[in-house]
């Protein structure tokens, strides 16, 4: 058996533990970085539910096989990482990192430590001469890039040169750009969309997250999803539709349009089967163009700990086994689970020292409180090795959701023909609906004419639809003069009905002989979104209802449902408005409905 040859270099920081994690532990950044090149998985069931990794790589002439053994860490503490090769001059390679407070708690002192056992002397060689060297040169140089990031020299910690472009992808861009750039959703982020696209690591260009740009960029979010919509017409980005794993987080399966998406899919990495939702886990990403920028496919690193950061403890504990780990559990709401198949076990810990945690084959379960405040105690009762896994829920994901985005006006005006297949449906667990009426058309059309009314009419539908886009929102149709708008949260289809009346009493001061009415009702709950006439559309009780209480409300009155005046974020809004309570038999409805009635205000002046 040949002997381990270890290596350990150490540097210290002025920048933070936390600053100094955070970017060393994005170990797909960090390997992209140091020029490592992207690696194949392939995920092998195992009989016990559990899963293996196999990798391929090439590396100039040389392909390498071996397996990934998952990450384990601690978050802001250590991480560590093994490969056992198949075969080559190496037996295996072993990573650990550990983090901990500089002298009297200034700075960060980081521990690089690497473990390679060779096959034999050519291994031997290869270790001393060229991964030692390369290890020591490539952390160097990233610690000092980390250093001038920390000290906001730069914007990230892993900068990277623009790629060049030949003649033929300039144009390609350059052209792009102009349309987006012209266009009424580029928002003037054109430019810096095409600049990043050039200097972004690949990493961040396999799944472009919009959310995610909007929050580095300093920019709404409706703004860089419109973008991002936009560039695909343009030819700059093209979009896809990822499934998500509701445990891993990881897209499975990916699809170019909405109506080849399956109604489920099976995740190989924890094996488990899964069934679509729209607002959970369907999500909407986007990649350069191929003819601009190429991304390949593969991994830089499975199961790094930047790529799940809401996991702040996986660690692998034996059968049988216990393992103390110094952890610091903030207070919030915590999810237990396995990395394999099995049960998963929800933690409230509000303060203190954070439960013992048992996992057995038939459960999780939280025990006596763990020695010390930053310690966690894991118990593997079960007779197999079990990798347990304690995430945040409270944190915040970037996922630009199918629900989300098919309820925006861009996306119905720019992909109207994306939609579900014919006869598929999918439940919507929560929807915000709002129906507007003109009250009085006929009545218009007689006092001034076809021709004049028709544009006051046509005038109304363009501002609706204006204010409804504002406010996160979709036109879902029309229907003679009544109007079905969608949006994902009650307080955006709240705000959209207040600017909505406070411009009708704008546009009838400037139509003083001409004035308008319109009825506003609004509704959330359940409902099913299907493909009809072509477009996405939605029906159920929630439908029924919002179209209902529009119907209940007289002109410039808004009727909202107890549903929507008891969500918080909209009844904050609401507090400072004289709501009139009403009690009413409804068309279609057994019992009498409880809405509220928000009387018309003329000196109402809400901003759209």
């Amino acid at each position: 058996m040949s002997a381990v040859l270890s290596r350990e270099f150490v540097r210290r920081f002025d920048a933070s533990r936390e600053e100094v994690w955070e970017a060393l532990a994005d170990t797909r950044r960090y390997n992209e970085s140091i020029g490592l090149p992207k690696h194949e998985i392939r995920e092998d069931p195992q009989p016990d539910g559990s899963v293996r990794f196999y990798a391929t790589a090439n590396i100039g002439f040389v392909t390498l096989h071996w397996e990934d053994i998952p990450q384990e860490w601690s978050a802001g503490h250590w991480f560590r990482h093994r490969r056992l090769f198949l075969k080559g001059p190496l037996k295996q390679l072993y990573v650990h990192v550990r983090f901990e407070d500089g002298p009297d708690g200034a700075g960060c002192i980081v521990h690089y430590r690497i473990d390679i056992e060779p096959r034999n002397l050519i291994g031997g060689v290869i270790a001393r001469r060229v991964i030692f060297p390369a290890t020591d040169r490539d952390f160097t140089r990233v610690s000092e890039q980390i250093e001038e990031w920390a000290k906001h020299q730069t914007a990230t910690p892993y900068p990277t040169v623009p790629v060049r472009l030949d003649a033929a992808q300039s144009q390609r861009l350059e052209s792009a750009l102009t349309r987006l750039e012209a266009s009424r959703y580029g928002h003037g982020l054109g430019r810096r969309l095409g600049d990043w696209l050039l200097s972004a690591q690949e990493i961040d260009l396999m799944h472009i997250r919009p959310l995610r740009l909007a929050r580095l960029w300093g920019a709404k979010e409706r703004h860089v999803i419109e973008l991002c919509l936009q560039a695909v017409k343009d030819g700059l980005l093209e979009s896809r539709w990822d499934l998500l794993c509701p445990r891993c987080k990881g897209a499975k399966l990916s699809e170019s349009a909405l109506d080849e998406l399956p109604q489920g899919a099976h995740c190989a990495s924890c094996n488990v089967s899964y069934d679509r939702d729209f607002a959970r886990n369907v999500e909407l990403t986007f990649q350069p163009a191929a003819g601009i920028r190429k991304v390949t496919q593969g991994e830089f690193c499975l199961f790094g700990p930047m790529s799940t950061p809401h996991v702040r403890l996986q660690l692998r504990v034996p059968a049988g086994g216990r393992e103390y780990i110094k952890a610091a559990m903030e207070p919030g709401s915590y999810r237990i689970r396995t990395l394999e198949p099995g049960p998963e076990r929800i933690v409230d810990h509000s303060d203190g020292n954070f439960p013992v945690i048992a996992v057995s084959e038939d459960g999780i379960e939280p025990e006596a409180l763990s020695e010390a405040p930053d310690m966690v105690t894991l118990i593997n009762r079960s007779d197999r090795d079990r990798v347990v896994i304690i995430e945040a829920r409270d944190w915040a994901e970037d996922a630009l959701t199918a629900h989300r985005v098919t309820s925006m006006q861009a996306f119905r005006h720019l992909f109207a023909e994306d939609v579900l297949r014919g006869g598929d449906e999918v439940g919507i667990a929560h929807i915000t609906l709002m129906f507007t009426d003109l009250s009085g058309s006929t009545a218009l059309y007689e006092q001034i004419g076809d021709a004049p009314a028709y544009g006051i009419v046509r005038e109304h539908f363009d501002f609706l639809a204006r204010i409804v886009r504002g406010h996160d929102g979709g036109v879902v149709k029309t229907i003679g003069d009544a109007v079905m708008a969608a949006f994902t949260e009650p307080e955006s289809g709240v705000r959209a009905a207040l600017a909505i009346r406070a411009h009708i009493l704008d546009f009838n001061r400037e139509h003083r002989g001409n004035p308008i009415g319109l009825k506003l009702g609004l509704h959330a709950g359940p409902c099913i979104a299907v493909t009809m006439n072509g477009r996405l559309d939605y029906f159920g009780g929630t439908v029924n209802m919002a179209a209902r209480l529009q119907g209940e409300a007289g002109p410039g009155e808004i009727v909202i449902s107890e549903a929507i005046a008891s969500d918080m974020a909209a009844a904050e809004i609401l507090n400072s408005k004289w709501l009139e309570q009403d009690l009413r038999a409804i068309r279609g409805f057994k019992e009498p409905v409880t809405f509220r009635r928000l009387l018309p205000d003329d000196t109402a002046s809400e901003p759209e």
